[in-house]
């Protein structure tokens, strides 16, 4: 696996944009120099992420989420032992 990760990345299944083994090494997401740890979605060259809105969800059962643009910066978090 590479060390470079990729452009877009969703943590919803469904999505195109879904990588499981990403996922599971651990992603952190640095928004506009914040860490945020609650990102449904990120795209890196458009420059926003999708956070979700509290507990609201839709009518399918999925959350509703609004898109917030500004400089995305994910990395691999560090395990700690």
């Amino acid at each position: 696996m590479t060390d470079t990760l990729p452009d877009r990345l969703s943590t919803n299944p469904k999505s195109p944009h879904y990588d499981e083994a990403l996922l599971q090494r651990g992603i952190g997401i640095r928004f506009d120099g914040q860490e945020k740890t609650n990102v449904e979605e990120y795209c890196v060259s458009e420059g926003w992420i999708r956070v979700a809105v509290g507990k609201t969800v839709d009518r399918k059962g999925n959350p509703l989420t609004i898109k917030l643009k500004g400089t995305v910066e994910p990395f691999f978090e560090t395990k700690k032992p």
